[in-house]
């Protein structure tokens, strides 16, 4: 399995962070099997937002919430890591409460 679970929704509560207050985050390595993904599919009209990391920050956008991270924004990313065979993400990590 790549993901440690593939989910659909943000199960966390609502963060709040900017493009630019992620960005403010170091970028730090997270291995593929301790994330949960937020989406169940790749939507390419998602991934073309204006929002989307795939045209601006370059890191994935991870959520650690009651000791689970959580796959915000990057699943291309993260695929593509896969696809390479790494297991190893770098990603901005933003933690909402308890951490791991």
């Amino acid at each position: 399995m790549i993901f440690r679970q593939v989910g659909d929704g943000r199960p966390y509560p609502e963060h709040g962070l900017t493009q630019t207050q992620w960005a403010e985050i170091s970028p730090s390595q997270v291995r593929l099997d301790d994330l949960t993904t937020t989406k169940s599919q790749l939507d390419l009209a998602h991934l073309l937002d204006d929002d989307s990391t795939y045209f601006g920050d370059l890191f994935a956008h991870v959520v650690s919430w009651e000791g689970q991270m959580y796959l915000e924004d990057g699943l291309h990313r993260a695929l593509r890591a896969a696809l390479q065979q790494r297991h190893m993400l770098h990603a901005r990590v933003h933690a909402i409460g308890r951490t791991r």
